[in-house]
């Protein structure tokens, strides 16, 4: 392969990264100078490429959609992971995605190298996925727009339907997917309500880009999934804190609860104090259970009402006397 060629295939790769690419970036990345890299945008122009310029302090250029589906250059991780997951896409709730996903794979695979075969084959005959079941699926359009709005930094219109039945117009500003069990969530800022809020991707429609760029805002989370599990907690029951006597050593608790779970201080070398974060009544009883120690509950007093009430439950299960109060 030639020079030329050679750069032109880097150069290709990189453009196929949805970002500006700025010429001076792009002659430091390959080496020549920002008048070569115009000469080879011009050729893959000529090559039925759709490199778009633009001008300004952050313009560059930037690959568009064209009229047919150029060929992608992937590196060996990159191809891995497609296989990977167009083998697992089968069973997910992305509608209308599975037969798709049979065909790509084919495709995909006839050309990976035997090596990578053997990487993607092995990670298959190891992994059973379970089968997806019935539920509410996403239109793959849908996220698709939201992905590449998350991308560029773009402000995206659709409609909404809540839980309730209430459908409404909005206005956002997407930050990131969130796929969660068998369902898609967007995490966005709300520019009517000023506010972040968490949408169920099934619920919505037509989601279309404006054509607004508008700069990164800063979440008031540590990442996305940070930001889903707070809101999913805030709709479900209410969280509570509990403050449990533990009789085990404080090495011991913490190291059965996790480090997300709270606080355990030491009482003495038999004993502590478990301090909980937020969480259900039904989670943090079930977590002390679990420990498989005795215990106390000092608060909150629905917490001790639960366990009696789940301790009832489990001596009438096993047929034993006092199951009844």
């Amino acid at each position: 392969m030639s020079e030329t060629s050679a750069r032109l295939l880097n150069l290709l790769s990189l453009l196929q990264t949805p970002r500006e690419w700025p010429g001076s970036e792009l002659a430091t990345r390959l080496g020549v100078t920002s008048r070569t890299i115009r000469r080879d945008i011009e050729r893959l122009r000529e090559l039925g490429y759709p490199v778009h310029a633009t001008m300004g302090a952050e313009g560059g250029y930037r690959l568009a959609a064209g009229t047919a589906m150029p060929p992608l250059l992937l590196d060996d991780e990159e191809a891995v992971a497609i296989a990977v997951g167009l083998r697992s896409a089968a069973g997910q709730t992305v509608a209308g995605v599975e037969e798709a996903s049979v065909r790509a794979l084919a495709k995909l695979e006839q050309v990976l190298p035997a090596r990578l075969r053997r990487r993607v084959g092995t990670l298959g005959n190891a992994t059973v996925p379970l089968p997806a079941g019935g539920g509410p699926t996403v239109d793959p359009e849908q996220l698709t727009v939201l992905a590449a709005a998350i991308t560029n930094h773009e402000r995206v219109r659709f409609a909404y339907q809540a839980g309730a039945g209430e459908r409404t117009k909005r206005l956002v500003e997407p930050h990131r997917l969130v796929a969660a069990g068998r369902r898609w969530y967007l995490v966005a800022y709300d520019n009517d309500r000023e506010d972040w809020r968490l949408f169920r991707v099934d619920r919505l429609t037509g989601a279309f880009p404006t054509g607004v760029r508008t700069p990164p805002r800063e979440l008031p989370a540590a990442d996305a999934a940070a930001f889903f599990q707070e809101r999913m907690k805030g709709l479900g029951p209410a969280a509570q804190r509990a403050v449990v006597t533990v009789y085990a050593p404080a090495g011991e608790v913490a190291a059965r609860l996790g480090g997300r779970a709270g606080e355990v201080t030491a009482i003495d070398g038999e004993s502590c104090r478990w301090h909980s974060a937020p969480d259900s009544l039904e989670w943090l009883a079930m977590r002390l259970v679990m420990l498989g120690r005795e215990f106390t509950v000092q608060e909150p007093p629905e917490l001790a009402g639960y366990l009696r009430a789940m301790g009832g439950r489990a001596l009438r299960g096993a047929g034993e006397p006092g199951g009844d109060g």
